[in-house]
Formats: C-alpha cells, sequence, structure tokens
C-alpha cells in the first residue's frame, strides 16, 4: 500500500519553481494585454509540514495524514498519532523521512496531509484509508506497547497465596 500512497502523493505535487514563474508570466502578460486579472484557482495539492498538518487535522480538513519514523528528535511528530484519533482522522506512518520529502519537492519532510483529491482520484483515497484505518487509527491499543506479563515474584506470589487462603478459610467458616 505504500506504493499506491506514494502514487497518489506524487499526483498532487506542488508545482516547481520554473512552473510556477512561468505561470506567473502567462498571468502578466494577459494583465499587461488589458485582460481582467482573474486569480487562478488553487489546485489540490499535498500540504507538508508539522504546524501545517497540525492545523489541517484540528480544522478536520485533512483526509489522510503521513508521517514519516525517522524523525529527529521524535518528540516533534509524537503527538500527532494521538490527535489524528482524537480529530478521526486516518494516519499512518511510513519509512524514510527524504521519501516524503521528495514528493513535497524538499531535501526532508516530518509529515504530510492529503486535503483534497479530484474526483477521479476518489476512490483510491478512500480504499487508502479504509487499509489506513484498519491498519493503524483502529489497532491503537493493540500497536501501543504493554509492559509486565503479569507473573508475580516469588515474595508477591506468596502473599497473594497466604491472604487467598485466609479467604477460603474464612468463606468456609461463614457457611
Amino acid at each position: 500500500t505504500a506504493t499506491q500512497l506514494f502514487k497518489l502523493m506524487d499526483k498532487y505535487r506542488p508545482e516547481t519553481k520554473e512552473a510556477k514563474k512561468e505561470r506567473l508570466k502567462a498571468r502578466a502578460a494577459e494583465k499587461a494585454e488589458g485582460k481582467a486579472d482573474a486569480p487562478t484557482k488553487r489546485a489540490p495539492v499535498v500540504r507538508h509540514g508539522i504546524n501545517t498538518v497540525t492545523t489541517l487535522i484540528e480544522k478536520k480538513k485533512a483526509q489522510l495524514v503521513v508521517i514519516a519514523n525517522d524523525v529527529d528528535p521524535i518528540e516533534l511528530v509524537v503527538f500527532l498519532p494521538a490527535l489524528c484519533r482524537k480529530m478521526g482522522v486516518p494516519y499512518c506512518i511510513v519509512k524514510n523521512k527524504a521519501r516524503l520529502g521528495r514528493v513535497v519537492r524538499r531535501k526532508t519532510t516530518t509529515c504530510l496531509a492529503i486535503t483534497q483529491v479530484e474526483s477521479g482520484d476518489r476512490s483510491s483515497l478512500n480504499k487508502l484509508v479504509e487499509v489506513v484505518k484498519t491498519n493503524y487509527n483502529e489497532r491503537a491499543d493493540e500497536i501501543r506497547r504493554h509492559w509486565g506479563g503479569g507473573s508475580l515474584g516469588s515474595k508477591s506470589a506468596a502473599k497473594v497465596a497466604k491472604i487467598e487462603k485466609a479467604r477460603a478459610i474464612e468463606l468456609a467458616k461463614k457457611v
């Protein structure tokens, strides 16, 4: 599913500096000709960066959040899964922050959020969201670490056995 995820995200990469320059030059040329200057509608792109993604999650505008596993210091993103679960936003964790960075034309990035997709990609996003929900959001308690196997040491076991024996004797006296 990681390949499907990255294929989908590659369709929504932010425009390159060259493409932006061309777009603005074309717009400036139209304005110079005397045509009405209408700002172009913003294309749906992947949003990146911890602050941006956090605000998108809080506003419930993110449809899918992708978090890198090798962020250093980890405290930067450690709260994101809990926030996503609280706000009901599906999230997943992928390997390598550089791989995420490549999507948004940077060296590295901590996390990405998909906010909008075109109607043609809606089904593939929904499929990804379903898989992500079952693997991450709904398995939160299972994934969370559990310490201790419930086995007692010899002293504690003897103490518990003594208490149980006393209870059994007390019950026998009552009956």
